[in-house]
């Protein structure tokens, strides 16, 4: 079987998001249903720029759970690897919008999400490590047995090609940072790429500064820091010295959830093509500024034409 050029392990779900915006969702009366999830969007991000990707999460054996495997069938994004997991839901996560920067979100994975269910022994080794990309996530790492699976397939892979890991940061997911930040260390032991905001760099390795954060991650192991600052850009730092610091594109947001997911599945296209540091985070900030200008997500993130006309105006129109 020819090497997949993506293969991501993580969260999914159904998002129900509001079709009112700067509405609590008390007053909300309408919802649209979407694919989410931060892994599964980012091989959506990355599919729509024409890459080759797979996802290996689990569902629910429930409606919703059929709906995310029509759902990935039309973003052509390989479902082989998603499975369900009976006696548990199918995870629905809701949100408020209220533009330009507040988007809180409320995650209904009770009593536990099937993707945390994710075992070692079901993993697929072979493909894993023959993947050009294979980008993991920090919530991956939050449970038993997706724990053991995430790093086992990290241990696995040993570093083979472009191991991306996605500090995800989700403090609901954890009982406090210090309980995550062994394992978060484990992880970039066998990545060779980390991703994150100030918030999740923090917690990854206990400094705020973009700059000293981003040295921090190089010398914990990775070749490529990249630290996401909001309004003030992105920063990105080789451990061969090249560094790139982007501002964002300007664009009226609607909703910035779905943003980074945007700019995650560019940078692995950017990185599969070879592009120069530069180049990668502009072309990563355009993607994540489109989906900031609209709804949804998954069904949000845009095409490399679209990408390259946002690039083109230097905005997003």
């Amino acid at each position: 079987m020819e090497a997949y050029d993506l293969i991501t392990m993580g969260r999914i779900g159904v998002d129900l998001y509001p079709l009112q915006t700067g509405v609590s969702l008390p007053q909300v009366t309408s919802f649209g249903k979407f694919l989410g999830g931060s892994a599964t969007n980012v091989a959506v991000a990355a599919a729509r720029l024409g890459r080759r990707t797979a996802v290996i999460t689990r569902t629910g054996d429930d409606p919703f759970g059929a709906y995310l495997h029509e759902a990935l069938h039309g973003f052509g994004v390989d479902d082989r690897w998603v499975t369900a997991v009976p006696g548990l839901p199918t995870p629905v996560t809701f949100c408020e919008i209220f533009p330009p920067d507040d988007f809180p979100l409320y995650f209904y994975r009770q009593p536990k999400a099937p993707d945390l269910e994710i075992d070692a022994h079901e993993l697929d080794l072979d493909a894993i490590r023959a993947a050009r990309v294979f980008w993991i996530t920090g919530t991956g790492l939050c449970e038993e047995p997706s724990r053991t699976a995430t790093l086992a397939a990290l241990a696995h892979r040993a570093k083979a090609g472009t191991t991306v890991f996605d500090l995800d940061w989700r403090p609901m997911f954890w009982r406090d940072p210090d309980t995550a930040r062994p394992f978060y260390a484990e992880a970039l032991r066998h990545t060779t790429v980390a991703v994150g905001n100030v918030d999740e760099v923090e917690i990854a390795t206990g400094e705020r500064d973009p700059h000293a954060a981003a040295r921090a991650l190089l010398d914990a192991g990775v070749e490529l820091a990249v630290v996401k600052q909001g309004p003030k850009g992105v920063l990105a730092v080789s451990s061969t010295g090249e560094s790139a610091e982007v501002p964002p594109l300007p664009v009226k947001v609607l909703n910035g959830l779905g943003a980074g997911d945007a700019f995650g599945g560019s940078l692995c296209h950017g990185l599969l093509a070879g592009w120069d540091l530069e180049r990668i985070m502009r072309y990563g900030n355009a993607a994540g500024a489109i989906v900031a200008s609209r709804l949804e997500c998954s069904s949000a993130m845009p095409t490399a034409d679209e990408v390259e006309a946002a690039i083109t105006a230097g905005a997003v129109l």
